[in-house]
């Protein structure tokens, strides 16, 4: 299933990814740190979707209370959700 996801309060704008047999895959976000996000993207190429959110939920940015981290991973949260 693909996954397009609006993020709130982070320099990205959206997160697009893929989620096969409880994995996430093909992972790129628009917008914001490019080099980080493109890394973020790497890291959890085909992540079990568990771990994914275990791993980033709650990582924030400086003094905001969510970050593009935690948005990948709460738009994770919600698709499996659904």
């Amino acid at each position: 299933m693909h996954v397009t996801s609006k993020t709130s309060n982070v320099c990205s704008t959206k997160i697009d990814f893929d989620l096969i047999d409880g994995k996430v895959y093909n992972v790129t976000f628009t917008d914001g740190c490019n080099g980080n996000l493109k890394a973020i993207g790497k890291l959890v190429e085909g992540m079990d979707r568990e771990k994914l959110i275990a791993m980033l939920k709650g990582n924030t940015c400086g003094s905001n209370f969510t970050s593009c981290a935690d948005q990948l991973a709460r738009a994770v949260e919600q698709a499996t959700e659904a």
